[in-house]
């Protein structure tokens, strides 16, 4: 059988992904987060017709003569630039300018995610869209974390300083910084918690999970976990989110290159078909 039909089939899998990562960056041009994803492909082994040979005394040297046997998908990449962004003017919707992934745990996973738009449940508890609860720490009544990663709540509970009894909550506020920032009834304003940042050796080597998130994974190191503005994190902006950073000129281009690629690709089988039919009709 030709090589050139498979090598075709091979052309018609890659350019099928390449449709199937563009169609989806996309159909997530406004979700709220997304990075988008392209394809990178590579050759496959090729078949060695003759070796290469070192120079002698009798004649130079020659090169290798190999024929190609295809294309195969080499991965695909993760966009992660920086989204656009849009304001909402909601106090808990919540943008990362820089680096750094919000931390969120769902049915007792740790997720990452940019999709800053949160909200607080009917108990307090800072939550995605899907409910996933945002993590963050506890601070002492000097504004220092405590212990570990724990849930984000409004609840006076166990505070520090103490709330004293009778006092409640009016407002709050989540700074740069991250700290959740209450506005009591005794006029006095406490920090509550601050919101947990993530970052990775090698972002780009997280598993997508859906719902604009992201889980470990072995190559994309561990999570390392701190706040925002410290280190390398990024600030947070409050009452805006991030957009997808879906580059829709782009994407489309990506689809004409597709299509033209799946359409030669077609071309080598039927070409080879027709060779084919040829040496089957050479006796007739």
């Amino acid at each position: 059988m030709l090589r050139s039909l498979f090598a075709g089939i091979s052309g018609l899998r890659v350019n099928q992904v390449m449709l199937d990562v563009t169609g989806n960056n996309i159909a997530n041009a406004n979700t709220i987060g997304y990075k988008g994803s392209s394809t990178v492909f590579q050759d496959t082994l090729s078949q060695m017709l003759t070796a290469a040979s070192g120079q002698s005394p009798a004649r130079g040297g020659t090169n290798p003569v190999q024929v190609g046997l295809g294309v195969q998908v080499a991965a695909t990449s993760s966009n992660l630039n920086q989204g656009s962004t849009q304001t909402t003017g909601r106090s808990t919707d919540l943008l990362i300018q820089g680096d750094g992934m919000f931390v969120t745990r769902r049915s007792g996973e740790q997720l990452y995610t940019r999709a800053g738009s949160f909200t607080f449940d009917n108990s307090g508890t800072l939550v995605t869209p899907t409910g996933a609860r945002v993590q963050g720490y506890k601070l002492d009544a000097a504004g220092q974390r405590t212990g570990g990663l724990s849930d984000i709540t409004l609840s006076t509970a166990g505070a520090t300083p103490a709330v004293p009894a009778g006092v409640e909550l009016t407002s709050y506020s989540i700074g740069p910084d991250g700290k959740l920032r209450g506005l009591f009834t005794d006029q006095v304003q406490r920090d509550m918690a601050q919101v947990a940042v993530a970052d990775f050796n090698n972002p780009m080597g997280l598993e997508r999970v859906g719902e604009t998130s992201f889980r470990e994974s072995a190559n994309s190191g561990a999570a390392q976990l701190g706040v925002p503005s410290e280190g390398g994190n990024g600030v947070l902006v409050a009452g805006a989110v991030e957009m997808s950073n879906v580059d829709l000129a782009a994407e489309f281009t990506n689809l004409i290159l597709a299509q033209r690629g799946f359409q030669a690709s077609s071309r080598v089988i039927t070409t080879s078909d027709q060779v084919l039919e040829e040496l089957v009709n050479i006796k007739r």
